[in-house]
């Protein structure tokens, strides 16, 4: 990693407290010489999805965050996997996007972290693929069990699962450095 980027993190899960929002705030700190990361905790505060409201003028809410999206060189998502699928308040954010565009080539970075995680992931990578967003085999990773994996403070306490992060971020940064060229 050589070149600072921007990126906006967005944690799917909307609990205060979560694991995923621990997760991102290691990497954050992981990454905090090489990144200067965004985190998106507005979730929640996105209206359900209309496609009537879906104009030139839509809700202020989806408005900040596409431009969010558009300002980004990049974008980490971490994710729990709810009832084997992609939380609501996510799929929602980003069912906003898909007529306006803001993921469509944008490098992106997933980790699902989870009890399991496996078809949440997968649910979750198919929808990113349909907008097009930048996502690499490198740059994705399921971290199951993750609640035993990371401590509350956001410190990454299993070794392999610190390998992993690490290896994916710098594929991450690959993938933004390519997209810069």
């Amino acid at each position: 990693m050589t070149t600072h980027k921007n990126i906006l993190a967005i944690s799917g899960s909307t609990r205060a407290q979560s694991s995923n929002l621990n997760y991102i705030r290691a990497i954050t700190e992981l990454t905090k010489a090489d990144f200067t990361i965004t985190i998106f905790n507005q979730l929640a505060e996105i209206p359900h999805f209309n496609p009537d409201l879906d104009t030139d003028n839509p809700p202020h809410a989806v408005i900040h965050f596409r431009n969010l999206l558009r300002q980004a060189d990049g974008v980490l998502i971490c994710t729990p996997e709810y009832a084997m699928g992609v939380p609501g308040t996510l799929k929602n954010a980003i069912d906003w996007t898909v007529s306006s565009c803001e993921f469509s080539h944008k490098p992106l970075a997933l980790i699902t972290a989870s009890s399991l995680g496996e078809k949440g992931h997968a649910s979750l990578l198919e929808t990113l693929h349909v907008i097009e967003a930048a996502v690499r085999d490198e740059t994705q990773l399921v971290i199951s069990f993750a609640k035993t994996k990371i401590s509350n403070d956001a410190v990454i306490t299993d070794e392999e699962t610190l390998r992993k992060v690490q290896r994916l971020l710098t594929a991450f940064a690959a993938l933004l450095s390519d997209k810069a060229t």
